[in-house]
């Protein structure tokens, strides 16, 4: 595992989002199909999975909030806007493209924009679904799948916006950020220049 500052990055396998520990807090849980890996990678670090306090999702959808189970006695956070499709199992948004049902979850934090996760500010990024969400603390950007590294940008065709993504896009534009943490995908630094691609793909996409 490597670490950027003071966040520990979990590559993610088969259809898992990458994962992103800080301190007892982690930042989206996968599909929940790969626990073993999951876990083993918290403990390479001496890390106890009994430890997580908080669970940050960064949008409803099944590779990044159906692992949640794996953490019980975690409080869930998520966007207000999207916390309802993670409290209802039936909510076609957390299957996605992965035909499943997730297994429902009481959402403890509805957030919202400006909160605090630790010394990140949520920015609410609103285009991938009406929830997503991006952490910022000035120099990284946990950007869930609102954008990517080298100029890939999050699927609109599954409860997204184009309008949305587009604002979204513009305005993680105006941030200076070094280290770009998305949710597929590599961990890149030079993030700004990465997103600014990101923005001229989307406008002829």
């Amino acid at each position: 595992m490597e670490k950027i500052k003071n966040v520990w990055c979990i590559e993610g396998i088969g259809f898992d989002c990458n994962s992103y520990l800080i301190d007892n807090i982690i930042v989206d849980t996968g599909t929940g199909q790969n626990k073993d890996y999951l876990y083993s990678q918290l403990e390479s670090i001496d890390y106890n999975p009994k430890d997580i306090e908080m669970i940050v999702n960064t949008h409803c959808h099944y590779d990044h909030a159906g692992g949640n189970f794996l953490f019980p006695d975690a409080k869930v956070a998520i966007h207000q806007d999207d916390a309802l499709a993670i409290e209802d199992e039936n909510d076609p948004l957390t299957a996605a493209i992965f035909g499943t049902s997730m297994e429902r979850h009481d959402v403890d934090i509805k957030l919202k924009e400006k909160d605090k996760v630790g010394d990140f500010k949520v920015i609410h990024t609103p285009g991938h679904t009406a929830g997503g969400i991006c952490l910022w603390n000035g120099d990284i950007l946990i950007s869930g799948d609102t954008v990517f590294s080298d100029g890939g940008f999050g699927r609109i065709d599954l409860g997204g916006n184009r309008e949305d993504m587009k604002k979204s896009l513009k305005r993680l534009q105006e941030l200076d950020v070094n280290y770009l943490l998305p949710g597929h995908g590599p961990w890149v630094d030079n993030g700004k220049a990465h997103i600014e691609l990101a923005n001229r793909m989307f406008s002829t996409f």
